[in-house]
C-alpha cells in the first residue's frame, strides 16, 4: 500500500506516530512539504525565544492517549523554562518544534525498520484526482505521484488582510516568524496590533522583550483578551466525559447544549461549586475593562475553583465528540459566541499575562474595541472605530483565519478535491472526505468543533486516520 501525506506539520507528525505504532508493512509513504522546516508547520518553526508554547505539557502531546509523551521528551530540559506562576515548563515554540521533529523522525525510522519505503519530497501538491483504483497527486514541478491512500494535513494558513492594507509601508501582513517581522518596526514607533487573541499577545510580548519603547495598541472588534491559564490540579472530570455524553445520546437519541450544561453543573456541584458563579464570570467578560479582568485573572492563577479548568480541559477532550451530536441550533448559538469560547479554551500563559499587565499599568499598552476599519495614508495608519485611536506608524496583522478556513497555499488542491468528488465542503467550513481513500487531518477537517484545532484534537485525528493502512 502506498500512502501520500500532504503537508509536514503537527498533523502529519500525529499520523506518522500513529502509523509507526499500528501499521503493518510493507508499503510506501511519501510526504510532500515545500517548507525547509519539516514537521514544525507555521507555528513551531525557528523564531524568537519570547514566542512560547501556550499550554501546559499535558495538553501538548502529539501522541494520542499518551498525555505524558511530550513531558517525557522534554525531561530535565524543561527546568530552565518553568513559568513560576503556572508551575509548568513553557518552552519557546521552536523548541516544541524540535519535539515534533524528533517524534516524526523516530516514527520514520520505525516504519523503515518494518519494511516501509519512506521518502519526503520538497514539493507542494497542487491537485489530486482519481485514476482507476489509485489516486494521482500533481506537484508544482509538474510531477505525478500515485497512491492508494492520501491524507491532507495542510495546517491553518496565514492571517487574512481584513482591512485591505496590502503592501502598505509599515504593514506586517503575517507576524510569524516574529524574528523576521519585528525587526522592521522602529523601537520608538507607535504600533497597532490587529486582534487581541494569542497571536496578538505573542506580538506584544516579543516587542517588549526586544525593548520597544513606543505605544502599542491592540485594536479589534471585541477587545477581549484571552483568559489566563490556572495552575493544573489533579482533578479528572467524572461527569463531563465522552462516556457520559455517549450515554445521553443512547438514552435520548440526541445531545443538547442543555444536557452538556447539566453535566458541567453536576461536575461542579460534586466539588461544592456553583455553576452560576462561572456563568456570571463569563457573562462579565464583554463588559469588564481588559486591565481589570486581566488583573483579576492573574490573581486567580492559584485559585482552587474547578469551573474554568474543567471547561478548558473538556473543550479539547470531550468537545470534538460532543460537537458532532449537538443539534444545529445549539451549534449556531456557540458559533455566535466564538470569540468568548476561544478566549476561554485557549488561554494565555501567566508569564505572558504578567508582561501585558505591566505594560497596561505603565500606559504603554492599551486595548481598544469596536474597530471598524484601518486605512493607510502618507506613511501612517488611521484606525476607525467607537473610540479614538492614536495614529500608528506600523500595523501588525495578528488576526487568525476562521476555523476550518482553506489555507491560501492549498486552494488549488482543495479545488481539485472538490472537482474530482474526492471531498465535499462542509456547511460550516472545511472539507469532508467523499472517498474512503482520503483523510483530512487538522483544522481543515469539516464537521469538527467550531474552535480551531488544538494539539489534542489533531493527535486524536491522526490516530483515527492511521486506520487507512488497514490496521483498524
Amino acid at each position: 500500500m502506498d500512502i501520500a501525506i500532504v503537508g509536514a506539520g503537527a498533523a502529519a507528525v500525529a499520523l506518522l506516530d500513529a502509523l509507526a505504532a499500528t501499521a503493518a508493512g510493507p508499503g510506501g509513504i511519501t510526504v510532500f512539504e515545500p517548507s525547509a522546516h519539516l514537521w514544525r508547520g507555521r507555528p513551531y518553526g525557528p523564531d524568537l525565544d519570547s514566542v512560547l508554547v501556550n499550554a501546559p505539557p499535558a495538553l501538548m502531546s502529539i501522541r494520542h492517549a499518551d498525555s505524558g509523551h511530550y513531558a517525557a521528551w522534554l525531561g530535565e530540559r524543561g527546568a530552565a523554562h518553568v513559568d513560576e506562576l503556572l508551575g509548568q515548563p513553557l518552552v519557546p515554540r521552536a523548541r516544541y518544534g524540535d519535539y515534533l521533529a524528533h517524534t516524526a523522525e523516530t516514527a520514520l525510522t520505525t516504519l523503515r525498520e518494518r519494511g516501509w519505503r519512506v521518502r519526503v519530497l520538497a514539493q507542494r501538491v497542487t491537485a489530486m484526482a482519481r485514476s482507476g483504483d489509485r489516486l494521482v497527486l500533481s506537484t508544482q514541478d509538474g510531477g505525478r505521484h500515485e497512491a492508494d491512500r492520501a491524507a491532507v494535513c495542510v495546517g491553518v494558513g496565514k492571517p487574512h488582510d481584513l482591512y485591505g492594507l496590502g503592501h502598505a509601508d509599515g504593514f506586517v501582513a503575517d507576524p510569524y516568524p516574529l524574528a523576521h517581522a519585528l525587526h522592521r518596526i522602529p523601537p520608538e514607533s507607535a504600533v497597532a496590533v490587529i486582534g487581541s487573541g494569542l497571536t496578538a499577545v505573542d506580538v506584544v510580548v516579543s516587542l517588549a522583550a526586544h525593548g520597544h519603547s513606543g505605544p502599542i495598541t491592540l485594536v479589534s472588534r471585541t477587545g477581549l483578551l484571552p483568559h489566563v491559564w490556572q495552575r493544573p490540579l489533579e482533578h479528572r472530570p467524572r461527569q463531563v466525559t465522552a462516556e457520559r455524553v455517549a450515554a445521553l445520546h443512547r438514552r435520548h437519541g440526541a445531545v443538547t447544549l442543555h444536557d452538556l450544561i447539566g453535566l458541567l453543573r453536576a461536575e461542579l456541584s460534586a466539588a461544592g461549586e456553583d455553576l452560576e458563579d462561572l456563568i456570571a464570570d463569563l457573562v462579565a467578560a464583554k463588559a469588564e475593562q481588559p486591565a481589570q479582568r486581566l488583573r483579576r485573572q492573574l490573581a486567580a492563577v492559584d485559585d482552587l475553583a474547578l469551573g474554568r479548568r474543567v471547561l478548558q480541559e473538556t473543550a479539547h477532550t470531550v468537545g470534538p465528540y460532543a460537537w458532532r451530536l449537538l443539534p444545529e441550533r445549539d451549534r449556531g448559538w456557540l458559533r455566535r459566541h466564538l470569540r468568548l469560547a476561544t478566549s476561554l479554551a485557549s488561554p494565555m500563559v501567566p508569564v505572558n499575562a504578567s508582561v501585558l499587565m505591566r505594560l497596561l499599568d505603565t500606559g504603554q499598552l492599551s486595548v481598544i474595541a469596536g474597530v471598524r476599519g484601518i486605512a493607510a495614508a502618507r506613511g501612517h495608519f488611521r484606525v476607525r472605530g467607537d473610540t479614538a485611536v492614536p495614529i500608528a506608524h506600523a500595523v501588525v496583522n495578528a488576526v487568525n483565519p476562521p476555523p476550518h478556513a482553506v489555507p491560501q497555499a492549498a486552494e488549488s488542491l482543495v479545488t481539485s478535491l472538490l472537482a474530482a468528488g474526492l471531498a465535499q465542503p462542509h456547511p460550516a467550513g472545511g472539507l469532508v472526505p467523499a472517498d474512503p481513500r482520503l483523510r483530512v487531518i487538522g483544522d481543515l477537517a469539516g464537521g469538527g468543533p467550531y474552535l480551531t484545532a488544538g494539539i489534542p484534537g489533531i493527535a486524536a485525528q491522526g490516530a483515527r486516520a492511521a486506520t487507512m493502512a488497514g490496521t483498524g
